[in-house]
């Protein structure tokens, strides 16, 4: 009999273990939340981007992507992600503003909880001016 009691025990204990261990709904999970662009010079390349999967068991819709200011621009999936299909996030920042930058994107999302934000950083910087040499005029005295 106490054996039974304690196969029975474990078939519930078991079972509620699987249970909490299944995720219902979608499930965003990014590679990475900040990308640094490190030291960049005016005018480079703006575009980053967030890979990211759906790892739950329901579509993921993203509802609206915003970024910190008119600076940093998300580009973002409209069509609904299913399970297990990887998607990227583009976000373009404006790198003709110098300067060293911290900037976010939030995401709102038909999950629980429904946001995400992602940090974009980095710093802007001015290449030095060339200086101008002289024309050569081919070693002719004057």
């Amino acid at each position: 009999m106490k054996q039974l009691l304690s196969i029975l025990a474990f078939v519930v204990i078991g079972s509620f273990a699987l249970q909490a261990q299944t995720t219902n709904g979608p499930v965003m999970t990014f590679q990475t939340t900040t990308i640094d662009y490190g030291k960049i010079e005016k005018g480079s390349d703006k575009v980053r981007k967030f890979n990211f999967t759906n790892t739950g068991n329901e579509p993921l819709i993203i509802k609206t992507a915003k970024g910190s200011c008119g600076c940093t621009v998300p580009t973002y999936p409209q069509e609904p992600i299913m399970p297990g299909e990887t998607k990227t996030i583009d976000v373009s920042y404006d790198t003709n503003r110098p300067g060293v930058f911290t900037k976010t994107v939030t995401l709102t999302t038909n999950e629980t909880p429904e946001s995400h934000t992602l940090t974009i950083k980095g710093e802007v910087i001015v290449p030095p001016a060339q200086e101008s040499v002289p024309a050569s005029n081919g070693g002719i005295k004057q």
